[in-house]
């Protein structure tokens, strides 16, 4: 494909702001809220945000200098005097809402009721939580990192979790998060955002401490596929071992793939079918299967 090459040392601030957006996206939204010395209290959504650590729990997000005036937000200020922060997730209920708290309104007004929603107290920190988001997490801030100081540039802000609060109806009965009933917002570039519910959330098993084929171990014709995507190929090569020659012999039994074999452009249908194994069933072994029937 051809590529776009850009420097940061010569794109604008504002243009690569944006590529670099669009390229690491999906991204979680962190709903920040803090609280100034004077008990006025702020929410504002951002999505330079990830977990970090599970034990210590933390969690990171930053809250950049604004490219347009290099100047720093309400968030930031208030982590500096206090170094407390209560992290809400944004769920598709309030992701309009999310939108509304993001305005720069002045530091004296509350966005809470600007965007309607409901504050609720914390157990050990000082900002309030956000009734409405399906879990909201109690932070103490260890640490700032400055990253420099000039437009766009960002303050790193690690925080360990010191409560977490988790909606019962998100919950499953493995004792996990379902995605769908959580129906998280993930931001994009520019003023896309994707949710993350649906046809779209699937799962994805590849065991991690037992030894897969790999790309390497199998036939060239499955390699060289014009019909099975990376994808499809990278099914396969997920497997552990090959089919015993027995069990890829016995689908000759098969009344559907032996029609298949009978034909002159049996490679290409058996690879058509072995396709429709992978995307429609999953079933990588027995495409493994019927991709051997052509050795």
């Amino acid at each position: 494909m051809k590529m776009r090459t850009l420097d940061p040392k010569t794109v604008a601030t504002r243009d690569l702001h944006q590529f670099l957006l669009g390229s690491v996206a999906p991204r979680p939204i962190a709903f920040a809220s803090t609280v100034d010395d004077d008990g006025n209290m702020n929410i504002a959504p951002y999505s330079f945000f990830n977990a970090f650590s599970s034990n210590p729990p933390i969690l990171v997000f930053s809250s950049n200098r604004r490219v347009t005036n290099n100047t720093t937000k309400d968030t930031l200020h208030n982590i500096q005097k206090n170094k407390e922060v209560v992290i809400n997730v944004v769920n598709y209920n309030i992701v309009r809402q999310m939108t509304l708290a993001s305005i720069e309104y002045p530091s004296t007004v509350n966005e809470f009721e600007k965007a309607g929603l409901t504050a609720i107290p914390s157990d050990i920190v000082r900002p309030m939580r956000i009734k409405e988001s399906p879990a909201q997490m109690e932070c103490v801030v260890d640490e700032i990192l400055t990253l420099g100081d000039q437009g766009g540039a960002g303050h790193l802000i690690i925080c360990k979790v010191v409560k977490l609060h988790v909606a019962e109806k998100v919950i499953d009965e493995q004792n996990r998060i379902d995605p769908h009933k959580m129906d998280l917002m993930g931001r994009m570039g520019r003023a896309y955002y994707v949710r993350c519910s649906g046809p779209n959330v699937f799962p994805l098993f590849q065991p991690v401490t037992k030894i897969a084929l790999g790309f390497d171990q199998l036939p060239p014709q499955i390699i060289n596929s014009k019909v099975l995507t990376g994808n499809n190929i990278a099914q396969l090569a997920g497997l552990f071992e090959m089919p015993k020659e027995e069990d890829v012999l016995a689908l000759k039994q098969n009344e559907s793939i032996a029609t298949l074999l009978d034909m002159d452009n049996r490679s290409l249908l058996l690879q058509n079918y072995a396709k429709q194994v992978l995307d429609l069933e999953g079933d990588a072994e027995k495409a493994m299967k019927v991709l051997l029937l052509d050795v």
